[in-house]
């Protein structure tokens, strides 16, 4: 049995439901550490800037000049590097603006700084959208000196981008790991019942007698009320044809007494008549013993399922018994791409439908009989036994298959032998027609399979 997934098949169903909870599962971790993440990251940077502005208003004084200045340089080199993404600027009325050597273009919006509170906003800054803090303190004449600093929004979404697309990878690679070993799982897990349909498919070519095998505790009980119901239809079956063959045998004494009564009746002047009505229904009621005993017979081989019926091997054993059947006679096997194909039919049945059609033309045939294989992969497979006799008259072909038709009282017979064989065709499944060629009479079987194995 395949380990793919097909469709309607339990693997795609766990497969999918395992796929649905991994996408699931992956997702929230992404979205949850992204979410995290980035609150960390905003709050990390919202402190820095806190800090850095604080330290910004520490280091900031007027000098003897009356201008505004840093006792030294901010403790983040950033702030000194041209273009950076981090700015920091100190206004005053009346007093030259001091910038940050990084801010080499632009200016930072000071009335973001209108309290002695540190606010922070998102605005435009040198290089683009920038989180901006800034607050006011009194300067030495009492004016308000305003404090701003500031960071690029690209550098907390590069930091986030970065986690983010790093976090994503490692996410994907986590998730083809849970799907192959979630489908490693399914696998082990199923095997079991990949060992029953191997253990079924054995059954069915005959080459068990039952389910073989240890099965998990959930399987077991199933394989073996399966078992015993193999069984148990095997002896029902095995009793079923002796009950019949029993009946039969029990009824052949009191129908030979009749027969026997009616021929006695026959020779008295007054029950010709009487006795040629009660013979021919004799007749008939034996040959309908003899038609159900030849079909209790059939399919002996195994009694659980079909075995699968092998080419041209099939063929050759009941080809030589029709040899020495019909000495005067000569048998050919033709075959065409059937080399190593394989029937789901029942052997023994299959068989038997062979010999009976083979032996009739054997009967029919002036010198050849011909049986003929024809095989096209996974649409149809034929069987036809030709004989290069008479053939038969649109009449004879319409009553062929009813019981007791017998068309020459010449040739031996009970006129069941193709009734029995288009019962064993439609028990098998297969269609069964005659028709008259230009060589003589052809009996065709058709199998139509889903697949034909090879």
């Amino acid at each position: 049995m395949s380990s793919r997934p097909v469709p309607g098949s339990l693997r795609l169903r766990f497969l999918l439901a395992i796929t649905l909870w991994v996408v699931l599962g992956i997702g929230a971790i992404w979205f949850s550490a992204v979410g995290i993440f980035s609150k960390h990251v905003e709050e990390s940077y919202h402190e820095e800037l806190e800090v850095h502005v604080r330290e910004l208003g520490r280091l900031a004084e007027v000098g003897p000049d009356g201008q505004l200045r840093l006792t030294r340089p901010l403790s983040d080199p950033r702030y000194e590097e041209p273009l950076s993404g981090f700015y920091w600027q100190i206004t005053a009325r009346n007093r030259q603006a001091l910038r940050s050597e990084s801010m080499t273009r632009g200016t930072l919006d000071e009335h973001i700084a209108h309290s002695p509170e540190i606010l922070h906003t998102l605005e435009n800054g040198p290089s683009g959208p920038a989180i901006t803090y800034g607050f006011t303190s009194k300067g030495p004449s009492g004016e308000d000196i305003h404090f701003v600093i500031a960071t690029d929004q690209s550098e907390l979404d590069r930091l986030i981008g970065s986690f983010t697309r790093d976090l994503s990878m490692w996410l994907v690679g986590l998730g083809v790991f849970l799907l192959a070993t979630g489908m490693a799982i399914i696998s082990f897990g199923l095997h079991p019942l990949d060992r029953l349909s191997v253990a079924i498919g054995r059954l069915r070519r005959g080459e068990a007698q039952d389910l073989e095998g240890r099965y998990p505790a959930e399987i077991a009980p199933l394989v073996a009320d399966l078992n015993a119901y193999l069984h148990q239809n095997a002896e029902m079956i095995a009793k079923s044809r002796v009950q019949a063959g029993n009946l039969a045998h029990s009824l052949r004494t009191p129908l030979a007494v009749i027969t026997d009564e009616a021929e006695r009746l026959g020779e008295t002047a007054g029950g010709r008549e009487p006795s040629k009505v009660l013979l021919d229904q004799a007749h008939a009621m034996e040959q309908q013993i003899d038609f159900q005993l030849a079909r209790a017979r059939s399919s002996t081989g195994q009694p659980y399922s079909a075995r699968w019926v092998r080419l041209p091997e099939v063929a050759e054993p009941i080809l030589r018994a029709m040899k020495r059947l019909h000495p005067d006679k000569h048998f050919v096997l033709e075959t065409s791409n059937c080399d190593g194909v394989q029937l789901p039919l029942d052997e023994v049945d299959y068989s038997e439908l062979l010999s009976i059609l083979l032996d009739n033309a054997g009967k029919w045939a002036t010198r050849e009989v011909k049986l003929q294989f024809a095989c096209e992969p996974n649409q149809s497979f034929t069987a036809r036994v030709i004989d290069d006799g008479c053939g038969m008259t649109e009449k004879e072909l319409s009553h062929a298959f009813e019981i007791g038709s017998r068309f020459d009282r010449q040739k031996s017979g009970s006129g069941l032998g193709l009734a029995i064989a288009r019962d064993l065709a439609d028990a098998l499944g297969l269609t069964l027609d005659l028709s008259n060629t230009p060589s003589g009479l052809a009996a065709t079987v058709c199998f139509h399979p889903a697949s034909i194995e090879r």
